[in-house]
């Protein structure tokens, strides 16, 4: 599996939940160290610079990451928030964030872990509360279990990206379709006196 992070759901407590991937059959971890954590600040443009995170801020974003999964898939479902859950985003949400700074070359947001983590649970406590919340869909990909925002016309998006997902599967339905054309019709063959009495 590609060992990228992805930045396709729409909102960045979205994309930190689907570090996780494929949670219902390989469970593949992208956040494999403090060091791929702080890469993921970083690339996801929550911070410009992060001070290195311990095992203790990998742990916490973890917890934080499976706390907003789980608000992510009852809010989607509709059904009740765990309370657990609640109050792991809702704690991470009141601690300081990563605070912009303007600089002489422009805005610069350097942070701790702890900042920025604070800044994806805000993330997640307004993509859950806000306008976004009807247009919340899992990916269409059986195996992947990202949610994103269905920004497109009509809602008609099926999957978390194309080049993620959306070009698998159809590259998989349409050799399924081509396997399909080439095996014959059940039944014998005609025979020569068949075509006789058509």
């Amino acid at each position: 599996m590609n060992v990228d992070h992805v930045f396709v759901c729409g909102n960045p407590a979205l994309d930190f939940a689907a570090t996780l991937r494929a949670r219902r059959t390989l469970r593949f971890e992208m956040f494999t160290s403090p060091e791929r954590l702080d890469a993921w600040y970083l690339e996801a443009g929550i911070v410009d610079t992060v001070s290195p995170g311990t095992d203790t801020d990998l742990a916490r974003a973890v917890a934080v990451r499976e706390a907003v999964y789980e608000l992510v898939t009852a809010r989607r479902l509709q059904e009740p928030y765990d309370g657990t859950a609640l109050a792991t985003v809702n704690g991470a949400a009141r601690r300081p964030p990563a605070t912009p700074q303007l600089t002489a070359a422009g805005r610069r947001t350097d942070a701790t872990p702890e900042e920025a983590l604070s800044t994806v649970a805000r993330h997640a406590v307004e993509v859950l509360s806000g306008p976004d919340v009807p247009l919340l869909k899992e990916c269409g990909n059986p195996e992947c279990t990202r949610v994103y925002i269905d920004r497109s016309r009509g809602m008609r998006r099926q999957w978390c990206g194309m080049e993620s997902c959306g070009n698998k599967l159809k590259a998989a339905a349409y050799r399924a379709r081509k396997k399909e054309a080439r095996v014959p019709a059940d039944g014998p063959a005609p025979t020569p006196a068949d075509a006789h009495t058509r």
